[in-house]
């Protein structure tokens, strides 16, 4: 199994990215959640060009894959998952929650230090919420978040069919609760006992900074509520609610020249964690 993900990883992980985006896309237009402020052909082309050049980024300063990377350490039977030596089904679900785990604490830190909320909020910064939106993030975070996922799959020694399941999950379920796709509210209730809805994750994308720092996770549910972060909706509404952060709120912003060097304009702001007002 192994050898067969390894040599298809590639085409597996663009299939499931075109497939989902493909199906987002069509969500959002037969069934859209809020109106959009800005049309796609002022959106859609900085936001797509930056997930092209952020996989050329990664192959070149990560020639090794991480379900390559996997693959070595759970053969050699290093990381926790070598030392417990659980059956392989159960191995696999505590490496699917604890690698999530790890992306929920990991978003948390990217808006609890000034420094790292400088990349992440190129994220934010979108005057929209759309299938777009969850692909939009800075080079320089992608190349950490890479780092720090390379570190954990040391320390966890999970199998590359974990990873590479938990690596798709992560990659569609940002699509899914990113997408301006409206879901019938009693339904929204019951999905997100489990997983992180569009309604659930468009809270996290306020202009509000108490808003913004809520519902960190990507996937599973249960971390915000485990630890404290979850909000269930925005204080205006989700149609009335304004989307984005305080700064850069000008058209122009939206092109790729500005996203790249976002970081290096402005102050912080006031949405770090320890920064934000009660």
């Amino acid at each position: 199994m192994d050898e067969f993900l390894l040599a298809n990883e590639q085409p597996i992980r663009l299939s499931i990215f075109l497939g989902v985006f493909a199906a987002m896309a069509a969500w959002e237009a037969l069934a859209p959640r809020r109106a959009r402020s800005f049309g796609r052909l002022q959106r859609w082309p900085s936001n797509i060009v930056m997930v092209a050049l952020n996989t050329v980024i990664l192959r070149i300063a990560f020639p090794v894959a991480a379900i390559e990377f996997a693959a070595t350490v759970h053969g050699a039977e290093l990381g926790l998952m070598g030392l417990l030596g659980l059956p392989g089904w159960i191995e696999f679900l505590i490496a699917v929650a604890v690698l999530d785990l790890a992306i929920y604490l990991q978003h948390m830190l990217f808006h609890a230090a000034p420094l790292l909320w400088r990349l992440h909020r190129m994220h934010h910064q979108d005057l929209d919420f759309d299938v777009t939106t969850g692909s939009r993030f800075h080079p320089v975070e992608i190349l950490l978040s890479m780092g720090i996922k390379f570190m954990v799959i040391a320390a966890l020694g999970p199998s590359a069919a974990a990873v590479l399941v938990f690596e798709a999950l992560l990659n569609g379920m940002a699509m899914f609760n990113h997408a301006n796709a409206k879901i019938p509210l009693p339904v929204d209730r019951v999905l997100r006992l489990f997983v992180v809805t569009p309604d659930m994750h468009r809270v996290h994308h306020s202009i509000s900074p108490n808003e913004t720092n809520s519902n960190f996770g990507f996937n599973l549910s249960v971390w915000d509520r485990l630890f404290g972060t979850y909000r269930d909706q925005p204080a205006a509404g989700h149609e009335a609610m304004t989307i984005g952060i305080e700064q850069f709120r000008d058209g122009r912003e939206l092109w790729l020249d500005r996203l790249l060097l976002q970081p290096l304009r402005g102050k912080a702001g006031s949405y770090a964690i320890n920064r934000r007002k009660s």
